[in-house]
């Protein structure tokens, strides 16, 4: 993994990627209008850079973009990795390595996510402040290299405070409703039972998905600040459940794109 990791480094520096100092994770339905805020980018497929993996998920583009926003560089994925998707949680998890090597100080993330809490709607935002991970594996499973950090990383508090302190000063800023919750991950692709939305909320999560934990597991082993926020895309009320599908969710995820963006935007500009 260590080869495959600085072969990808190495290509990505070759190619102008120097100096990015913030990393950033666009999930399902989000990106493009972060992505248009990007001054100067240089635009490099997946598919190009030495054992990254393809993002195979139709509404993730699959490619990274370097550039500057806000008089910060930006290093920004558009499209993401899943284990639903038949990689290894290593391979989910490898842009994080990669990124950090290349000199990211700071790690958002973005998600698609169930609301699982009555007292919220979907198309709101929740702030991650901490996690459960119903994952069947962990990405941090076989040997340590102490390069990356310790065997057995500290996780409690795994959204940096300092991040989220100031997500949270910029919302009542800019007047943006930012719920903040636990977000529990799930191996997907399927979508939950109403048995299983209760046992999630029975163990304490307001919001579901199918990525995130992973990427923030590895940027805690690494010594990487990272905060998230999920797009509430539908609601998860066992009591009241309607079929849902991934165009609905696409959509309600891109309705809500411009107030993430504006809070991502913002808090790169305080960095």
């Amino acid at each position: 993994m260590l080869k495959e990791i600085n072969e990808a480094v190495a290509y990505l520096q070759k190619r102008g990627i120097t100096s990015p100092e913030v990393g950033v994770i666009l999930g399902t339905g989000l990106g493009n209008r972060f992505v248009e805020e990007i001054q100067s980018p240089v635009i490099i497929n997946y598919n190009s850079i030495p054992y990254f993996p393809i993002s195979t998920v139709e509404y993730h583009k699959g490619r990274l973009i370097y550039g500057t926003l806000k008089g910060k560089k930006v290093l920004a994925m558009q499209g993401r990795f899943h284990y639903y998707e038949g990689y290894s949680l290593q391979q989910v998890t490898m842009p994080v390595r990669v990124m950090k090597l290349l000199g990211i100080e700071y790690l958002l993330i973005s998600n698609a996510a169930g609301n699982l809490n009555t007292k919220w709607k979907k198309g709101q935002l929740m702030m991650l402040n901490d996690h459960i991970n119903l994952l069947p594996d962990n990405p941090l499973r076989g040997e340590n290299y102490d390069l990356f950090g310790p065997r057995f990383p500290d996780m409690s508090a795994p959204y940096s405070p300092l991040l989220n302190k100031k997500l949270k000063q910029l919302a009542r800023k800019l007047k943006i409703k930012l719920n903040e919750g636990v977000y529990v991950a799930m191996q997907g692709p399927n979508l939950e039972t109403r048995a299983e939305y209760r046992f999630l909320r029975l163990i304490g999560a307001d919001a579901v998905g199918m990525s995130t934990v992973p990427e923030v597991i590895v940027a805690n082993h690494m010594g990487l600040p990272c905060c998230a926020i999920s797009v509430l895309t539908d609601d998860c009320d066992p009591d009241n459940l309607k079929p849902v599908n991934i165009e609905e969710i696409v959509k309600v995820a891109a309705k809500a794109e411009p107030q993430l963006t504006k809070l991502y935007i913002n808090l790169i500009k305080e960095l």
